[in-house]
């Protein structure tokens, strides 16, 4: 006639009446008549309250059972980070939920995900748990990080990690390189003044001072590469090849001053530039080095007149020195004797005379073949 229900310390009964819910049970023995449609669905107290097909909302008008329960309401914009002793065992998604508060302490995080930043409260340590529900975006040590929430601009980021919830507001970070940067200008084509066509290599560094700037710029990398080639364009075109054969320096120096007239523009430093190579057409390359080898000759020609100039002028004054001077010119006959006799074994004179001429007479008959 009666059935005999034990529920045990760790349990709550839930008693249903004809599949309605009638009131909850509490540990102890019972006796269930057999003649009444009533039935006990048995719960452990340990685990989140739950009913198989049942709605929460069935059971919170019974007052002696939300006592015994801790009830969380999520909206479709929050998540709720569930700790148990403050241990974190759950987030829970958008609903109804319900724990039993008699064996273990429940708390509870709630976090709008409007707003997609993780708060600080929550212990890094427990992300791997929610590796599905947030994103990561990494700012390096040399890098400035720009945040945008659904495409609009937030605030700037230093370097570090950033976590951020998945949720209805789409997060996007981007970095910008503030260490030094190069630009090459490489085989531009350009015209000087004198119509002659020439390729130019040039290297331009930079650094971005402004991040948020350089972000605003679109195809920022492409407007400062086409800003370089304007400024080469104008400076070359007023120059003569002979003068920009000549004024490399003086090209470096004035591209970088215009450049950094538009540094605020660009939210950039630029801190040196230089002509890499020059690289002229091979009718212009013989050209010049026809007329680099006709500039050689000539040189050589006015040095070789220069030096035989010289020469005579030495002669010139050497004479005079000696006609003016009989000591002089004695020593002169002796280093002319010495001379002689580096070659002569024997030297014979006959009668007076004087001897530098009877020495130079000798030399003669040498020279001529006469004994």
């Amino acid at each position: 006639m009666f059935k005999k229900i034990t529920i045990q310390a760790d349990e709550r009964g839930l008693l249903f009446r004809k599949g309605s819910y009638a009131k909850l049970l509490q540990p102890g023995t019972y006796r269930k008549s057999r003649f009444f449609e009533d039935t006990v669905v048995m719960l452990n107290i340990s685990k989140p309250f739950s009913v198989p097909g049942k709605d929460l909302q069935l059971f919170l008008h019974d007052d002696q059972l939300v006592e015994e329960l801790d009830v969380v309401q999520v909206p479709d914009h929050e998540y709720v980070l569930h700790y148990e002793d403050g241990k974190f065992v759950s987030l829970l998604m958008a609903g109804s939920h319900a724990f039993w508060n008699r064996l273990k302490k429940h708390t509870f995080l709630h976090v709008d995900i409007r707003n997609p930043e993780l708060p600080a409260e929550i212990d890094r340590a427990v992300l791997a748990k929610l590796a599905s529900t947030y994103q990561t975006f990494d700012v390096a040590n040399h890098e400035s990080g720009v945040l945008f929430y659904n495409h609009v601009k937030q605030k700037e980021l230093g370097p570090g990690k950033y976590y951020f919830w998945r949720g209805p507001t789409a997060v996007t970070v981007k970095t910008v390189d503030l260490r030094q940067q190069q630009m090459d200008l490489t085989g531009q084509e350009m015209m000087t003044e004198d119509k002659v066509t020439l390729r130019l290599n040039f290297v331009c560094q930079y650094r971005i001072l402004n991040p948020l700037r350089a972000l605003e710029i679109k195809s920022f990398d492409e407007q400062m590469h086409i800003q370089l080639q304007l400024i080469l364009r104008e400076y070359v075109g007023t120059l003569k090849l002979d003068d920009l054969l000549k004024m490399k320096q003086e090209i470096a120096a004035y591209v970088l001053s215009r450049l950094n007239e538009k540094s605020q523009e660009y939210g950039v430093q630029f801190i040196a530039a230089g002509v890499k190579d020059i690289i002229l057409p091979g009718d212009i390359k013989d050209i010049l080095n026809t007329v680099l080898l006709a500039e050689k000759k000539a040189q050589a020609n006015l040095i070789t007149r220069r030096e035989e100039t010289a020469s005579a002028r030495s002669l010139m004054n050497t004479a005079k020195l000696m006609d003016e001077n009989q000591t002089l010119y004695r020593l002169k006959e002796l280093e002319f004797l010495e001379k002689i006799c580096d070659k002569i074994g024997t030297i014979s004179f006959n009668g007076g005379g004087n001897l530098l001429e009877q020495l130079n007479s000798l030399l003669g008959d040498k020279v001529t073949g006469k004994n």
